[in-house]
């Protein structure tokens, strides 16, 4: 006789780990578990694809459901092609800046200003890491204005109303030189996306995936058996 299958597993890019943790937290969804890819992939968006189908493989031995917390994320549409040859679902969205602000809302953004950098509150949390060092402008400065010359403004979207995140962003921007803007997203599409598979009903083993950057290690976690 087989092992029964948990209910679900979410896989999801690093970047999301605190966020997606948090809306479980707040949803008293149990039965799930969460698998996360390391963030720094998106700094290689080729290995992304074949990354979230090894999880996705080795997860169907044990789950009834699997949802992918992964936007497009660089990969070209290969991470929807490959989705959809293993009959799995993604959150919608080309990134996690237009599931937090909701699609039509970032539409709206990008018209309003298309020279905009986005900024979450986990990426304003790692600014230094992953923007100054990551590009090595702490070295050499004179590739900021080469990477950033273009840009015309910073928008903030929040997660989570902290002001000591809120004045790192403004530092953020003033150090890039841009204008500021600070947006409040809460989770946005983020927990419409996990309650709605979370509360899906479970009759027969399904697959169903969702999309959505940067601590460097895989992280997992689960909200109960």
């Amino acid at each position: 006789m087989s092992a029964r299958k948990a209910p679900l597993l979410l896989i999801a890019c690093g970047a999301l780990a605190h966020e997606v943790m948090a809306v479980l937290r707040a949803s008293g969804l149990t039965g799930v578990e969460v698998q996360c890819l390391p963030a720094k992939l998106h700094n290689t968006p080729q290995l992304i694809t074949e990354a979230v189908r090894e999880k996705i493989r080795l997860g169907r031995k044990r789950f009834e459901q699997i949802f992918v917390l992964y936007g497009d994320c660089g990969t070209g549409g290969l991470l929807d092609a490959m989705l959809e040859e293993e009959g799995v679902e993604r959150i919608a969205g080309a990134h996690c800046y237009e599931f937090f602000a909701g699609s039509v809302s970032f539409a709206e953004l990008a018209e309003e200003e298309v020279a905009s950098f986005y900024l979450t509150d986990f990426l304003t949390r790692h600014f230094e890491r992953l923007i100054i060092k990551g590009l090595r402008i702490d070295r050499h400065p004179e590739l900021l204005p080469l990477y950033f010359g273009n840009y015309k403004r910073l928008v903030y979207l929040a997660q989570t109303d902290s002001p000591r995140l809120l004045a790192q962003a403004r530092a953020a921007a003033k150090r890039l030189g841009l204008e500021f803007e600070h947006r409040f997203t809460g989770y946005g599409e983020l927990e419409t996306a996990i309650e709605a598979v979370g509360r899906a009903p479970r009759s027969r083993p399904r697959v169903l995936e969702t999309v959505g950057a940067a601590s460097g290690n895989a992280a997992s976690g689960s909200t109960g058996p």
